[in-house]
């Protein structure tokens, strides 16, 4: 087996070389906040009380992603903001079907209840 003579080739780069001056590439604070927030209203939604964290969480996604955009790619965690996003809408969903379930119970009852006065069997 032989060799051709000279250097040895180098894998060409990906891209073009980084200035020094550029930020590292990293995770956006706001995207792990988004994603625990849209995990407890997810988890809190039957109980009504998901809609203020999955309120909260659908908002600062949509700040983060603007500040993502903004960076120029050197922040990161749109999978996390994702994520939190649908868990955020899955709460806001579980709220709406036990405000619903509450109404339809509500209305089942109330009709289920006798009208008027209820007198006494020896009253005319």
């Amino acid at each position: 087996m032989t060799t051709a003579p000279g250097p040895a080739p180098v894998a060409p780069l990906a891209g073009p070389p980084r200035h020094p001056l550029d930020p590292d590439p990293t995770r956006a604070t706001k995207a792990r906040a988004v994603f625990a927030l849209g995990l407890i209203g997810a988890l809190t939604g039957l109980f009504i009380g998901g809609v203020v964290p999955a309120t909260v969480a659908l908002h600062l996604a949509r700040q983060a992603r603007r500040e993502a955009y903004a960076s120029g790619g050197f922040l990161t965690g749109a999978a996390w903001l994702r994520r939190g996003e649908h868990l955020a809408w899955t709460g806001l969903v579980l709220v709406a079907v036990a405000v619903f379930a509450a109404v339809v119970v509500g209305v089942i009852r109330l009709a289920e209840a006798p009208y008027g006065q209820d007198f006494a069997p020896n009253v005319n």
